[in-house]
């Protein structure tokens, strides 16, 4: 048995339990409590008319031939993107990032594909590299608010954050449509980040107002409360 196999044999199981193809892993870093368009989707909160996204798992034969069909079919634009979706479901975001950009080879054009390479890039914290995707992705279909909010989240992450970057596209997303989940929510984040409380105070009240029920609202208080010193 080779090593790949063994790895497979031993998470199997989990895969049946894992749903959603480029789920957004739930991202807390400190006080960081932003949200993907993907990460709404595990949690139900996508907005209405976003595209739905594929899952299910898998049997550990089925993934490996899945695997192996890809490898051996280099020029099969569905079989990379199986194998994509099985690597992303496991976690091995590498693996998930190879067959994608052997699908993008095969359709540069398509949007789908593009967008999930800057969902596995994201998810594998490589945020220069997401940027470039939804970069591309944006400049065809520019009012793509979702692939927006995650492309200033990447402005949040990276080692070197541009809060102002990230504010500047929530804001765009804002600007057409004012009751975005994820963008508010994102907005409140970065004000809060670069410590300006009286436009995340702002934010937050939109957020309140549009999403009461949302399951961050008390992290994003206390962390507003602590910048204010209350």
């Amino acid at each position: 048995m080779t090593k790949e196999n063994v790895l497979f044999t031993i998470i199997g199981i989990l895969i049946g339990l894992i749903g959603g193809f480029f789920i957004t892993n739930s991202l807390n870093q400190g006080a960081v409590v932003p949200m993907t368009a993907a990460g709404a989707q595990q949690s139900g909160t996508l907005p209405a008319g976003h595209p739905s996204v594929p899952g299910g798992g898998g049997t550990v034969p089925e993934i490996q031939a899945a695997i192996d069909k890809a490898k051996q079919n280099p020029e099969d634009f569905e079989a990379q993107m199986k194998a994509a979706e099985l690597y992303y479901q496991i976690q091995r975001f590498d693996g998930a990032i190879d067959f994608l950009k052997k699908a993008n080879s095969l359709q540069p054009e398509n949007q789908e594909v593009i967008v999930n390479l800057g969902n596995a890039n994201f998810d594998a914290e490589r945020y220069e590299e997401a940027e470039k995707w939804y970069t591309a992705a944006l400049s065809k279909k520019p009012e793509n608010l979702d692939v927006r909010t995650d492309f200033g989240l990447t402005f949040v992450f990276r080692g070197k954050p541009d809060y102002d970057r990230a504010v500047k596209e929530f804001s765009k997303v804002l600007e057409a449509n004012p009751d975005h989940v994820q963008a508010l929510q994102n907005l409140t984040v970065a004000y809060t980040k670069k410590s300006d409380a009286e436009n995340a105070a702002a934010a937050l009240a939109k957020l309140e107002r549009v999403d009461p029920s949302n399951s961050s609202l008390t992290k994003l208080r206390e962390d507003l409360a602590k910048l204010s010193g209350k």
